[in-house]
């Protein structure tokens, strides 16, 4: 191989690595949030995956509870299934396709904003959501964090 050729595949390797870097760092720090009254400490991925798939009502400690959501084509949304399910938005669709026409489930509640959701949560220890990290505040307490 040339030198040119050499130092070439070189440079693109290293911005491929820094392109990376860049688009880690980019994606947000999700959190899984429930009620600053909730006495559920720490949830696992597969727990949360149960309780945003319909898969379970209940917390691990037997209490009800109710999911929300960011509304369909929200970044964050899609991003949050992505990581909790392996889902991407299609796949999200045809699964609550199929789970409500066979009635085995509905979709977790919409609602327009984080800050909604943040709202409804620290009201209702009976709640659970996501959100970016930055969007924490005192009223609720994230019990996973996904990075």
């Amino acid at each position: 191989m040339s030198r040119y050729w050499q130092q070439s595949c070189a440079f693109g390797l290293s911005l491929l690595i820094l392109l990376t870097d860049v688009a880690s760092a980019a994606a947000a720090e999700l959190v899984v949030i429930v009620s600053a009254r909730s006495p559920v400490v720490a949830l696992s991925t597969e727990q949360v995956a149960d309780i945003f798939l319909a898969r379970t009502a209940r917390l691990p400690g037997g209490e009800e509870v109710q999911a929300l959501d960011l509304p369909l084509g929200h970044a964050l949304r899609d991003e949050f299934y992505a990581r909790v399910a392996g889902k991407s938005p299609a796949l999200m669709k045809a699964y609550w396709t199929r789970m409500v026409f066979t009635g085995r489930g509905q979709p977790p509640r919409e609602l327009s904003s984080m800050a909604a959701i943040r709202k409804l949560v620290a009201e209702n220890p009976a709640m659970i959501a996501y959100l970016e990290r930055s969007a924490l505040d005192a009223s609720v307490k994230a019990v996973l964090v996904l990075r």
